[in-house]
């Protein structure tokens, strides 16, 4: 069952939006050579603790930590770890903020210091398919035009798009219906009304798509070694068109 939000509602969220949009620019300034994803997680817990905020991962089904911290090769889910970043990385920060009762998620990838070529128009080529869905999060459209602008972006410049993980609805929980694949075809699937509120967080890998899960029964890895970016937004759906509660 889809659970439309008023518009007080989507206020709330987008409170707990603006606390996560600031930690990611927080984060932003962290991002070095050397810093330990780790070090990442304790500052988004102190953080968001002193913006009357909760970090809704941890603990989410046994999860232990307060952000996912995915490089290189991680798709998501990635633990922080205690090994320094490193020159050269990318390292993707997603977390789930919970204030007031109501819930925002967002993801964002980060270059550590000088990287590649490669890795610079994966990260570019993500972020600017992310926000080509969001322009079909309208009202009268269906979620598969999400999906269909994201993949016809991302396969015209070279990148496989994950199937494994979507986009969901959110709400007061982290997942709530419907569930929105970064890829297939336009026409298909939820009709998009006003007062949905759902995240668009398309995963780019420069190989295949296909991927596998460590033994920890979290991180995701693509299967062939190369890299994965990924971007995320939570999304009001409303009648003045898509409005970015975790904007930054």
């Amino acid at each position: 069952m889809i659970i439309l939000k008023t518009p007080e509602e989507i206020r709330l969220m987008q409170e707990a939006g603006a606390v996560l949009a600031a930690c990611h620019r927080e984060i932003a300034k962290m991002i070095r050579p050397g810093i330990t994803p780790w070090e990442i997680d304790q500052f988004v817990e102190q953080f968001l603790a002193e913006h009357d905020a909760t970090p809704e991962q941890k603990g989410y089904n046994g999860y232990p930590y307060a952000t996912c911290a995915s490089i290189n090769d991680v798709i998501c889910h990635g633990f922080p770890t205690k090994e320094p970043l490193r020159d050269g990385d990318i390292v993707t920060i997603d977390m789930v903020v919970r204030k007031n009762g109501w819930l925002a998620d967002s993801a964002w990838s980060y270059a550590v210091g000088n990287i590649s070529a490669e890795a610079q128009k994966l990260l570019e080529v993500t972020e600017k398919s992310l926000y080509l869905g969001i322009d079909q999060a309208v009202v009268g459209n269906r979620i598969g035009d999400i999906s269909h602008a994201i993949q016809t972006y991302a396969q015209e410049q070279g990148y496989s798009v994950v199937r494994d993980f979507t986009g969901h609805g959110i709400g007061q929980a982290m997942h709530e219906e419907p569930y929105v694949p970064h890829y297939g075809p336009p026409n298909r699937g939820q009709r998009l009304k006003e007062g949905m509120v759902i995240t668009i967080e398309p995963m780019l890998n420069v190989g295949t798509y296909h991927l596998t899960i460590d033994d920890d029964g979290w991180t995701a890895r693509t299967r062939d070694g190369k890299l994965s970016a990924q971007y995320e937004h939570t999304i009001a759906i409303t009648a003045d068109g898509p409005v970015i509660l975790t904007k930054q």
